[in-house]
């Protein structure tokens, strides 16, 4: 086993929205995990392989879902097949309920959240989401 900590993996394709997740999950966690960020499926989907090529545990995927190419709720269902132990939360705007639904059923979606974020209620979905599962 690497002495790697485990992830917590960010998905959107607004870098001011990474960068501010990012900082609140530190702020939150401190260094208890690492936090990655990507700014599109494809880019979410390459990272999981590598971390989990290298042994790395991917606890958390926060998942915005209006992105260019591929939806969140795709892209979850995407890692879901492969990876179904991963806590799977998914941010939206606007994101329909069928889509919602989909993310629910086939990627067993642990929380949808609403935007403008409140990043209190991602912090504490996401304690939920490790009590729960951890």
């Amino acid at each position: 086993m690497s002495s790697n900590k485990a992830v917590i993996l960010c998905v959107d394709d607004e870098v001011v929205i990474l960068n501010s997740l990012k900082k609140q999950l530190k702020k939150a966690f401190d260094e208890s995990y690492n936090y990655e960020m990507a700014e599109s499926a494809d880019e979410a989907l390459e990272i999981i392989e590598e971390l989990d090529e290298d042994g790395v545990a991917i606890l958390v995927i926060v998942s915005d879902w209006l992105m260019p190419r591929m939806k969140g709720d795709e892209l979850l269902i995407q890692i879901h097949q492969k990876f179904p132990h991963i806590i799977k939360i998914m941010l939206t705007g606007q994101a329909d309920e069928e889509a919602i639904k989909r993310a629910q059923e086939q990627a067993n979606l642990y929380c949808c959240l609403y935007k403008p974020l409140n990043t209190q209620a991602l912090i504490e979905t996401i304690q939920s989401g490790l009590a729960t599962h951890g």
